[in-house]
């Protein structure tokens, strides 16, 4: 795939549309400042690129029956590639992890977890988790309440960057 460089108002697009997936595109294209034509055009190549993975609706996990959060940390026996690439199979096989993220250091891995109720994600930990072969230490913290949880990137980051430079 050839590397493509993002212009500006491909910045802005994708910044207005991290903060609202559901606008119209004549409302997009208002925003970034293009017609609209050309903004659907660029919208199209950004999703046929990569760059727009999907759209998705922000649910609230506690309005529907999710009441438990919970961060795992996974240390594993092996840390062969097939090794890794099998557990990280097996996560995305798994439901109640959302998340699931290789690190280096100490951690092999960090899932976030969400369950409707301790007993549903104790069951998932003594009888999925920990049981798993490959698995050799388990640490888990339980959310008490989230203080920011932002999708997408930090654009702004960006245009601070360009202003500066």
């Amino acid at each position: 795939m050839p590397t493509i460089k993002l212009d500006p108002i491909d910045r802005k697009i994708l910044a207005e549309l991290q903060n609202d997936g559901r606008m119209t595109n004549v409302e997009l294209a208002r925003r970034v400042g293009i017609s609209a034509p050309p903004c659907l055009r660029r919208v199209r190549t950004l999703e046929e690129n990569g760059f727009i993975k999907g759209y998705h609706a922000e649910v609230d996990e506690r309005e529907l029956g999710f009441e438990v959060k919970v961060f795992a940390l996974v240390g594993l026996n092996s840390q062969n590639e097939v090794d890794l690439s099998a557990f990280e199979d097996l996560c995305r096989s798994w439901p109640l992890v959302r998340e699931c993220h290789m690190l280096n250091g100490e951690i092999d891995f960090i899932l976030k977890c969400i369950s409707p109720d301790l007993t549903t994600f104790q069951t998932f930990l003594t009888r999925d988790l920990t049981a798993h072969v490959n698995v050799a230490s388990v640490k888990t913290s339980l959310v008490i309440r989230g203080a920011k949880d932002l999708p997408g990137v930090p654009f702004s980051i960006l245009e601070e960057r360009s202003q500066e430079e």
